[in-house]
């Protein structure tokens, strides 16, 4: 296997680390669905990262972002899409795009990705980056990802990657009944990733699905801007 973009061959004469060994650590960490696995094979993590970072992309740890800001593990990335059990023709909301690398898994896997990032930067950075890897069913906004993108609703599945105790209200509203939602439960630094689905009563717990450590949630209907963790 040749070494991803930027990673050049070790000292030994061997290739680097790339694609293939995330989907090793995904499988190691519980993944078993083989469309999530081609998924995490076909995007490559280096393109999606800061370059900087590009020699630690294709290790399944989490790399540094501007704003204090860090990337979801990639197998964490591949247990949390794995929970949404999506199919091919569905419309996504994910929260919190950072530089757009579980945007382009979920953009493999669903009918169209509705992206929002906090910071315009990033969301910038985000939107070249998916251009630039040829992915067209996929938008990016800057916004306050906790009201959600109503403009879109309703959602067939809905991925948070950011910390808060409780599902913003409004992703709840903007969810389709029998829809999914992935979200790490939690004050910020210690986290259960939770699936939960959209039932005509409200939003129903399914199950636990892994143990985390992310950043928190800010906006109207999370932390509030400035506060630290």
């Amino acid at each position: 296997m040749s070494p991803g973009p930027g990673l050049p061959p070790d000292r030994g004469g061997r290739a680097g680390p790339g694609p293939e060994d995330l989907v090793r650590a995904s499988r190691a960490a519980g993944v078993r669905d083989e469309r999530v696995l081609e998924a995490l094979r076909s995007v490559p993590r280096a393109d999606f990262v800061p370059r900087a970072e590009a020699g630690s992309a294709y290790l399944d740890a989490p790399v540094p972002l501007p704003h204090g800001q860090v990337t979801t593990q990639p197998s964490l990335v591949a247990l949390m899409v794995e929970a949404l059990g999506l199919t091919g023709g569905e419309r996504v909301l994910e929260i919190g795009t950072g530089y757009g690398f579980q945007t382009a898994v979920l953009a493999r896997l669903a009918g169209e990705v509705v992206s929002v990032e906090r910071w315009e930067d990033m969301a910038g950075r985000a939107r070249r980056r998916l251009t630039r890897a040829g992915i067209g069913n996929v938008s990016v906004t800057a916004a306050d990802g906790t009201l959600g993108a109503p403009g879109r609703a309703p959602y067939d599945a809905v991925v948070v990657s950011a910390a808060f105790p409780d599902v913003p209200e409004p992703l709840v509203d903007q969810l389709r009944v029998g829809g999914r939602l992935v979200q790490p439960i939690g004050p910020g630094g210690r986290e259960q990733v939770r699936l939960y689905e959209r039932t005509p009563g409200g939003l129903a717990l399914r199950r636990n699905v892994v143990s985390a450590h992310f950043v928190r949630l800010y906006g109207a209907h999370g932390y509030p801007p400035g506060t630290a963790s």
